[in-house]
């Protein structure tokens, strides 16, 4: 079957606290780059790792985000990872509440209102793009992804655009070489696939696990370190009070809103505290209006 034969259903899902999906689109990270346009077209590995989903994602109103579903899957489970991705699984009412009365929180919200913490898709998704974009440059590493996804995964037909998806883990476990990809880095992208076969990377489980025994878990995989450990924790499980004390970015951020030269994580600690619990949440703010005024951001 074609895509453009694939089922197609569509699901509407309520907005609880602010939201621009705009803002989103327009936010690139993980390989991916922004975009203009109302519409988010998704394509990724289905929770459970064994079939794929395409989503478009619109907004009609300011309390609806509308998801049409392509794909022979349940569309209620694909269209919960989607909200998951845009952090539209979280009531962010409290959070605004927060951002409203902070004055640093409420001048970096200010550069891009209505912006959730994007995430990975998942969990196998988050470390695949670690493995694959370790000390190699960004643009080059998505180049790369783009490829395997259209040669070993599947390509879906999202709102009128080809939208190409990661292998799932046995297709990926399948795959013997790829031009461009190390056969270092294939090793460690087949232990990660081995480990989301296993069950060891479902999102949702690592979600509800205490965060410092998930990242040592995650650390024990080959090639994952502090850093990537972080990156799922922070950008995968959706976690709002996880602070990425590994993203240099994050506290430069903060002490540029400061209008200071430099900060000490010790400091950077302290004034994350008026934060909780939405410490992650509020550092994506920083760093993304910190990013969407440095030239090219």
């Amino acid at each position: 079957m074609t895509s453009a034969l694939l089922p197609r259903t569509t699901v509407e899902w309520p907005v609880r606290g602010r939201f621009d999906l705009r803002q989103s689109i327009r936010f690139g990270f993980g390989g991916r780059n922004p975009a203009a346009g109302d519409t988010m077209r998704l394509a990724f590995v289905l929770d459970g790792y064994a079939a794929h989903a395409g989503v478009a994602v619109t907004q009609p109103t300011p309390d609806v985000v509308r998801f049409e579903v392509v794909g022979d899957v349940d569309p209620e489970l694909a269209a919960g990872q989607a909200a998951r991705m845009l952090s539209l699984d979280e009531d962010a009412t409290a959070y605004d509440r927060m951002v409203d009365a902070d004055p640093l929180l409420r001048a970096a919200y200010a550069g891009r209102p209505g912006l959730r913490p994007p995430l990975f898709a998942s969990a196998y998704e988050a470390l695949a793009w670690a493995l694959l974009s370790a000390r190699r440059p960004a643009a080059q590493m998505s180049e790369l992804r783009e490829r395997l996804s259209c040669a070993h995964g599947v390509v879906l037909e999202v709102a009128g655009v080809a939208v190409a998806a990661l292998p799932t883990p046995t297709q990926l476990l399948a795959v013997e070489a790829f031009a461009g990809l190390p056969d270092l880095k294939l090793r460690r992208l087949h232990g990660i696939a081995a480990a989301a076969l296993a069950g060891d990377l479902d999102t949702e489980t690592l979600r509800i696990g205490d965060v410092d025994e998930v990242s040592l878990a995650l650390r024990r995989l080959e090639g994952v370190g502090p850093f990537y450990a972080e990156l799922v924790t922070v950008r995968a499980l959706g976690h709002t009070d996880v602070l990425p004390t590994r993203e240099p970015g994050v506290v430069a951020a903060t002490a540029r809103r400061l209008g200071v030269d430099d900060l000490r994580l010790a400091d950077f600690l302290e004034v994350a505290e008026a934060w909780r619990p939405w410490r992650t949440w509020a550092s994506v703010a920083l760093r993304a209006a910190d990013a969407h005024l440095a030239p090219g951001g």
